[in-house]
């Protein structure tokens, strides 16, 4: 690249007159992938597994997204109605988290009475070290403390900053996909986004121990909560604190918070933290609860919604719900309807009907006038109530399958990832071994 050009990309990020010296090499990809968890691994395998230069960028440590670092480790849900619905890439992970003696499958020819008895519990550890492997046997670069700093689109492709442990490294790719769940590489490209005007909470997962059941005065606890509630010095509880010391674990949701942005995301994970110690403090001086512990809590707290794109089409709830094949779908989404209110621990659930399995069209994957960015995973276009359903990790995973592959296509083809063939992407999805819709 020239001196002038990379001048000219110094600038965007403001570095432009502290940088006197030639360019290296830029270091060059088919696709890049930004966001290291369920929709963006199998996004990254999948391009990779096609012959593209893939690189993944991640900006935490280890792999898994939601699944490892904000712990909800029970991927779900992979069948309906005792049939498998999602396979490929994301199944194969799941398998050989199984093999590894890192999860147990359910009887999935039982149609459950509860959804969630159909998800997969797997340790953390072995998930992510699974997908480590997964991703180096594709010959995925692995950008792990990595973040984007900026991306300026040209006719000669992408260019993308990294800001890592050294400072900022350029790169240039083909063609991107955003699977950091927050549609921030959209936003950072100027495309249109959306999100409600409030927003479901949050939840920091923890495990407590310390502490015998049959000591604590159940009465007793109940009325040092009530009037710890009514100070303000403790947040409500889901299902009261005696049951959570039942279970181990206090269940929580993390309202009037918003993690669009790294520093909303922040003042999110105070306030988990906090509310989590407030409750610790209030249990300690119950009888029988002197020293009661936090073993455990996620390194992050598990956000359920911020940023949608505007995409070339949307999944609205009945669409969702009636299980409507679009013309172009890619994948199935199975997961009922599931907004956490924003103000409460009610929750918005509407079931799916028995024999019903919703799918998921191409171009909700697309921003809207996008040429080289497609998006994986919860910010894929979809009203509230859709998106509540289809933002699980199973779909998240289905979808990154068809981002992954799409890519590759039009990197391939050099053509816009709008003008990718859907017989061909079809048809190509269903040789990595996903399982497709067929039109009616």
């Amino acid at each position: 690249m020239k001196n002038l050009e990379y001048s000219r990309l110094l600038n965007a990020v403001g570095l432009g007159n502290r940088m006197n010296e030639p360019a290296a090499e830029l270091e060059e990809y088919d696709v890049i992938v930004f966001g290291g968890g369920s929709a963006g691994c199998v996004a990254a395998i999948q391009a990779a597994r096609t012959g593209k230069r893939t690189a993944l960028v991640e900006k935490n440590g280890l792999l898994g997204g939601t699944t490892t670092v904000a712990s909800v480790n029970f991927p779900g849900l992979f069948h309906a109605w005792g049939k498998q619905i999602i396979g490929g890439i994301g199944w194969e992970i799941i398998e050989q988290t199984v093999g590894l003696g890192g999860a147990k499958l359910p009887d999935f020819s039982v149609i459950p009475t509860k959804h969630w008895h159909q998800q997969v519990w797997v340790n953390r550890f072995i998930y992510s070290a699974v997908l480590d492997q997964l991703c180096l046997d594709a010959g995925v670069r692995l950008r792990l403390h990595e973040m984007p700093a900026a991306i300026v689109p040209t006719e000669a492709g992408n260019y993308v900053a990294l800001a890592g442990k050294t400072g900022l490294k350029w790169f240039k790719a083909a063609k991107l996909i955003d699977a950091t769940g927050d549609a921030n590489i959209a936003g950072m490209m100027g495309y249109l986004r959306k999100k409600g005007e409030v927003l479901q909470p949050g939840t920091l997962i923890n495990d407590i121990a310390g502490y015998d059941l049959a000591d604590v005065p159940r009465e007793q606890l109940e009325r040092m909560y009530t009037e710890a509630l009514e100070k303000g010095e403790v947040s409500r509880s889901r299902s009261g604190l005696y049951h959570e010391l039942k279970v181990g674990r206090i269940n929580m949701h993390v309202q009037g918070i918003d993690a669009s942005d790294s520093e909303m995301k922040t003042q999110a994970e105070i306030k988990a933290r906090a509310m989590l110690l407030n409750t610790i403090k209030l249990l300690r001086k119950v009888p029988g609860c002197e020293n009661l512990e936090v073993r455990y809590f996620a390194n992050e707290c598990g956000i359920r919604e911020t940023w949608r794109i505007e995409g070339e089409t949307e999944v609205d709830e009945q669409s969702y719900l009636s299980g409507y094949v679009w013309p172009d779908a890619v994948c199935y989404s199975f997961y009922p309807i599931d907004l956490h209110h924003h103000s409460g621990y009610h929750i918005d659930q509407k079931f799916i009907q028995q024999g019903v399995v919703p799918t998921m069209p191409y171009r909700s994957l697309i921003p809207k006038g996008s040429d080289d960015l497609l998006v994986a995973g919860r910010c894929a276009a979809g009203d509230r109530m859709a998106n509540s359903a289809f933002r699980v990790q199973a779909s998240c995973m289905a979808t990154g399958q068809v981002a992954g592959l799409a890519a590759s296509i039009a990197a391939d083809q050099r053509i816009s990832v709008r003008d990718v063939p859907i017989d061909l992407l079809r048809v190509q999805l269903q040789r990595f071994g996903a399982i497709v819709p067929q039109p009616d």
